[in-house]
Order: C-alpha cells, then sequence, then structure tokens
C-alpha cells in the first residue's frame, strides 16, 4: 500500500527519508507528478523503470533545488547558463554534456553522455529537493504510455502499491511535461515542447532548431531526451484527431464550443484558452477514457488546437496519444 503524505514538514522529511533509503516517492511539480528516485543509486533508478514498465533506452530527467546543484553534474555550456538564469526554477528542461565526476547513476541517462536536468518551481517540489539533499530522477509518475497524472489520485489509480509513497501536493497548475531542450550539438534542438514556450526560448538565446529529431527516427542508438517515443501519453481508447464532427458513439475532447452529439464531453477550455487547455489536458483524457468505457463508447475524438505557444505542447501530446499501439 501507497503511503499518502501531506505537503508538510513532516510529510516532505518522510519522503526525503524514503527516497535516501532507495525507495520511490511520488510528488507535485509546476508540470505533472514525479515519480522520484534518488538519481544516484542506480538500484533506485532501475525500479523506477520497473514501477513504470518504462524502456530503458528512455533517459529520466534529474531534479535539483537551484542551477549550482544541476551544474555540478552538467557542463554549464553557455546558453545553459543565460536559460537557467531565465527560466530556472520554472518548467525547462536542459539536455547537457555530463561530468566526468557526475555521481548521477548511469541508468538514470539511459547510459548516455549527457542528462536531462531541470529546476523545478513547484514548493512542494523545491522543498522536497532541498531535504533529499540529492539529485531526484523523476519521470512522469504513471504507467509507461499511459496518461500523465496531474493530482495525487490520477498516481494512485496506477502506481498504488507500486511505490513506497506520493506526497499530495494538489493539482498541478501547468499540466503538461516540461520544454525539453537540447544544448549539446551545433545549435540548440526543440526535443519536446512544453510549460516554456519557443517563442520564450528563442527571446532569450535566437533560433532554436525543431522538427523531427533524429533520435527519434534511431531509437537503436538511445534517445537524448524523455518523452520522445512516438507511441506516449496515451489512454485505452483510440484518439482521432482535429475533429470537425462527433456522434453519440465518441467521446468529445472539447477546445472552445463543443461539437453537438458526442455521448461525453470533456472541456479544456471553454473560452479557448491554451494555458487552461494545457492544465486540463491528462486529466481530460483520462475522464473521457474511464467515461468512455463505462459507455462502451469507441473513440476520443480531439477538437482542433492552435499550434501556437502551449497549443504546441498540447498538440505534441494529442499526437502521440493518437499514435499507432504496438
Amino acid at each position: 500500500m501507497t503511503l499518502r503524505l501531506a505537503a508538510d514538514t513532516d510529510g516532505i522529511a518522510h519522503a526525503a527519508a524514503l527516497l535516501r533509503q532507495g525507495s520511490l516517492v511520488a510528488f507535485g511539480t509546476e508540470t505533472v507528478y514525479g515519480l522520484g528516485a534518488d538519481a544516484t543509486n542506480g538500484q533506485a533508478v532501475a525500479a523506477v523503470f520497473t514501477a513504470k514498465g518504462r524502456p530503458h533506452f528512455n533517459p529520466l530527467i534529474c531534479h535539483y533545488p537551484d542551477a549550482e546543484a544541476a551544474f555540478a553534474d552538467v557542463v554549464d555550456l553557455p546558453a545553459a547558463r543565460t536559460l537557467a538564469a531565465a527560466f530556472w526554477p520554472g518548467p525547462l528542461t536542459l539536455v547537457l554534456p555530463r561530468r566526468a565526476g557526475s555521481q548521477v547513476a548511469l541508468l538514470a541517462g539511459a547510459g548516455l553522455d549527457t542528462l536531462a536536468v531541470r529546476v523545478p518551481s513547484h514548493p512542494v517540489a523545491q522543498a522536497l529537493l532541498r531535504a533529499t539533499a540529492r539529485p531526484v530522477a523523476a519521470p512522469s509518475a504513471n504507467r509507461s504510455g499511459q496518461v500523465s497524472p496531474t493530482t495525487a489520485a490520477h498516481v494512485l489509480d496506477g502506481l498504488d502499491g507500486r511505490i513506497a509513497a506520493i506526497v499530495d501536493s494538489g493539482p498541478c497548475p501547468v499540466g503538461v511535461e516540461s520544454t525539453v531542450l537540447d544544448l549539446t550539438g551545433p545549435r540548440p534542438f526543440l526535443l519536446r515542447p512544453g510549460g516554456v514556450t519557443r517563442e520564450a526560448i528563442e527571446a532569450v538565446i535566437g533560433p532554436v532548431q525543431v522538427g523531427i529529431a533524429p533520435q527519434i527516427a534511431e531509437p537503436v542508438r538511445g534517445l537524448r531526451s524523455p518523452g520522445l517515443l512516438v507511441s506516449h501519453y496515451a489512454p485505452a481508447l483510440p484518439v482521432s484527431l482535429a475533429a470537425s464532427s462527433v456522434d453519440r458513439n465518441e467521446a468529445l475532447l472539447a477546445f472552445g464550443p463543443p461539437l453537438p452529439g458526442a455521448g461525453a464531453v470533456y472541456q479544456l477550455s471553454a473560452t479557448a484558452n491554451l494555458s487552461e487547455a494545457a492544465a486540463n489536458l491528462f486529466a481530460g483524457l483520462r475522464a473521457l477514457d474511464a467515461e468512455g468505457a463505462r459507455l462502451g463508447l469507441s473513440r476520443i475524438a480531439a477538437m482542433p488546437v492552435p499550434a501556437t505557444g502551449l497549443g504546441l505542447a498540447i498538440n505534441d501530446r494529442l499526437q502521440r496519444a493518437a499514435a499507432p499501439r504496438g
């Protein structure tokens, strides 16, 4: 049975002690709930893959309380320093060369010469990281391929009994994972859109390369970042994109005025607000998955979302949810 700890001084101290002992603890961040393990403990990191059923070639993000702690494990390239000053703490993950003296377990980086690092802004995450006093590897706290969790209840739906504890940190305010930016090449490469927009990044460091990263096309070489598997964030029901009509056999993921005729509706944002939609996305997919199963619906139909700002991250998650299963 997984312990449900309060996000107070005693609960955070208990959670930090469990992490230092090698146990797994889920906790809230500003993006989604993370499944935390002591990143310096290879057995603890391996337990994350076991709990999630996660492919071993998919690296984990290492979380730190501040930039200086992160740069003790990765090379602080000039662009990284600039971005850290602008966006840390916050929902931006940087992929950087691993320092030779890094104590992070190799498994956390899938054996690569890089690490994905970030400094979360959520006060509970900050308190837990400082109390643990070690980097914490923390992918999203769900079974691999399932919808990412934005509440403690979502975490327990998939991981109850598989992890030691969860710190109930309330609902996550951003609702999609962090943006992942690879700084190890000749030009910054946006590996995963997320809570910090491409436009905001480019305003700080100039042009950022986007497109299909070679790590997606050639997974045998190893993925540089979490969240790059094509079929990911998938509910049990099939998902169709850019719906222009819907019928009684379908559940509708609405954005703005909903299409008529659906068997069930979840509204991401009645006012077509991208921030509100991002915060509601994973909860919406979960709710429609459950309601669709209860009502015997055939699929989830997602209305179009503009591919600008946070809409880029929302569409990325929806495309992964709709990818062929296999």
